[in-house]
């Protein structure tokens, strides 16, 4: 049975499924990170949300805390290392411990031809969606196993199955994220701690805006999505708080694929 949502104007956190536990969730004050970090609070949890711009993090802040969630915000790029020990400290000092990592966070500078995507793409892609995300598991593991466990989740895309013409670089990057979740897996198993990763499809976000903005490109994607439509952000979001629940507690290593229907294997 699925959780309710949390009722306006209520604060109490008794029953739900991620009641005491404390997540950070990054890139999370729009699109699909929002639609996360709403949800993991409305099941019960502490959440700290992150942006590259301060301005986003009081927006999102202001806006789930009016919901009666359970917030804290930080500036974070996750690229730099000096942000991403901050967004943990934060954390930690806010809340008292880290149970959940959600790493959300990517960058696409480019879109064209694989070919001709500059090596200056190439470093930003790779150092946001991959190298950040690897050090921030890292970095994060040791407050996870001082909580006796806990659950990562990484957010690729359909892309790294089934890479996208234009982005060419980003899709690749996404299928990196897939292999990093089959090799953190077993490797933090013995801590108890799931690694587990969410691959969506065409979700309506600003970020793929360019994919969906206009009428007629958006009528031809939809022809081919089983589901004949695009996502939306919270259809993503219940996903994730069943992957960092006690609901998939014998999943670890697994990705699911969040696309109306469309094929996804390597």
């Amino acid at each position: 049975m699925a959780t309710s949502p949390v009722t306006e104007g209520t604060s109490d956190t008794g029953g739900k499924k991620l009641a005491g536990k404390v997540a950070i969730v990054t890139a999370s004050t729009e699109g699909i990170g929002l639609a996360i970090a709403r949800r993991l609070c409305q099941d019960g949890a502490k959440v700290m949300i992150s942006s590259r711009k301060q301005k986003n993090v009081d927006g999102a802040v202001t806006q789930l805390r009016n919901e009666s969630l359970d917030v804290a915000g930080v500036v974070c790029h996750v690229a730099n290392k000096e942000h991403r020990a901050r967004l943990i400290e934060e954390t930690v000092s806010k809340f008292g411990g880290i149970d959940i990592l959600v790493s959300n966070a990517a960058a696409n500078p480019y879109f064209g031809t694989l070919l001709d995507t500059p090596e200056a793409a190439w470093d930003k892609i790779f150092d946001t969606n991959v190298k950040a995300t690897f050090f921030l598991c890292k970095d994060v593991v040791p407050y996870l196993e001082k909580r006796g466990g806990g659950s990562i989740v990484l957010v690729s895309s359909r892309a790294g199955f089934v890479p996208e013409t234009t982005i060419g670089a980003y899709s690749i990057s996404k299928t990196a994220l897939l292999g990093l979740t089959k090799a953190l897996a077993p490797e933090l198993a013995s801590s108890n701690i799931r690694v587990n990763c969410l691959a969506p499809g065409l979700i309506k976000t600003k970020f793929s805006k360019a994919l969906w903005e206009s009428d007629s490109t958006l009528e031809e994607i939809h022809r081919g999505i089983p589901m004949h439509r695009a996502g939306v952000p919270e259809e993503c979001a219940g996903v994730v708080s069943f992957m960092v629940s006690e609901d998939s507690s014998y999943m670890t290593g697994e990705t699911i694929v969040v696309s109306g229907g469309l094929s996804s294997r390597l």
